[in-house]
């Protein structure tokens, strides 16, 4: 899913981002709520018209930025009070405050309230966080008035496998539309990732999709895709293009790298997104050492392009039984480009 934070996805128009294959987008309740507020988008007819998004849209919660972005951050059994980080105005939410504004929002697909634990944390902490996540996320769906949005659960517990089970088998008994893998990529390290959704997947239904939250690298989507997880975000595409980092299926491309000033070759030499069709690394690399705001809307078309196709063929590789194949080819083009 790419990720619109502010209710756009940086340097991409929506019209754009159909063009590009793009069927969800994410967008950021703590942001929005904040600015421009949630009752303004829902008196201006909900955030799909608000954005002129007429696809599905999923919004988080707000737990992990008001874990990683709020100042002076007090949590308790009822939610937790902190101080935005954009003027430092005091402000409240708790579980049925993170449900109302993603209501008012009108999203497709609504996070429940939890509490993003740290790295590292102690297991007193984290069997806490775990505590604290489970009686909110029942608050959640109490809460809960639509029907035509889907909730999902957050699965907390750290790195500590029992409580991972804990928190997993503690939501799944609520019966949630789907459930999260909250509380990773927060600093830990690939092969600990991997061993916690490992060890956490087989606690969830199989009938529910699997959302693991934050993680984009392409290797770690297609080793979390073959331990079960569906559905994915990252801020990494984008942030990636206007950094001047650019995905292939040979590996990344540094654009402002001298060995691009005459390259006459577009970023992915079977790259099918409309920058690759029209322009050269050399073309990407002025417009990226110029400053230029076109370097970022085209750096980003490509890098989506190339999320969404990779999510598409991983797609493909799975109907046809040949996603372990899918996953040795995917390694074996860089290897070749190395």
């Amino acid at each position: 899913m790419p990720v619109g934070t502010q209710g756009t996805v940086k340097a991409v128009s929506p019209e754009e981002l159909k063009t590009l294959g793009a069927k969800i987008i994410l967008a950021n309740t703590y942001h929005l709520y904040l600015r421009p507020g949630h009752n303004i988008v829902e008196r201006l007819g909900g955030l799909n018209r608000f954005m002129n998004w007429d696809r599905p849209i999923l919004t988080d919660s707000g737990g992990f930025q008001v874990y990683s972005l709020a100042k002076l951050r007090k949590i308790s059994e009822k939610g937790v009070t902190f101080q935005s980080h954009i003027d430092g105005s005091r402000h409240f939410i708790g579980p049925e405050e993170a449900i109302q504004i993603q209501q008012a929002l009108g999203s497709d697909i609504i996070m429940a309230f939890d509490e993003c634990t740290p790295y590292p944390a102690d297991y007193e902490y984290v069997l806490n966080s775990v505590n604290l996540t489970s009686l909110w996320a029942q608050r959640c769906l109490d809460r809960k008035r639509d029907n035509n949005q889907a909730l999902f659960g957050i699965v907390q517990g750290g790195m500590y496998n029992d409580l991972r089970e804990k928190s997993a088998k503690e939501l799944v008994a609520m019966g949630f539309d789907g459930y999260a893998l909250g509380g990773l990529s927060v600093g830990e390290d690939c092969e600990t990732r991997k061993r916690v959704i490992a060890e956490t997947i087989p606690f969830l239904p199989a009938d529910r999709p699997v959302y693991l939250m934050g993680v984009g690298r392409p290797e770690d989507i297609i080793e979390a895709v073959m331990l079960g997880v569906d559905m994915f975000d990252c801020v990494m595409p984008t942030r990636n293009a206007r950094n001047g980092t650019l995905f292939t299926d040979n590996g990344r491309i540094v654009i402002k790298n001298s060995c691009h000033t005459e390259d006459g070759r577009p970023v992915g030499e079977n790259c099918g997104c409309y920058t690759c069709a029209n322009y050269s690394r050399a073309y990407l690399r002025h417009l990226f050492m110029a400053n230029e705001l076109l370097a970022y809307t085209l750096n980003s078309i490509h890098n989506l392009y190339y999320y969404i196709h990779l999510m598409s063929d991983i797609r493909s590789a799975i109907e046809t039984d040949r996603l372990g194949e899918f996953r040795e080819e995917f390694y074996k083009k860089r290897e070749v480009s190395e």
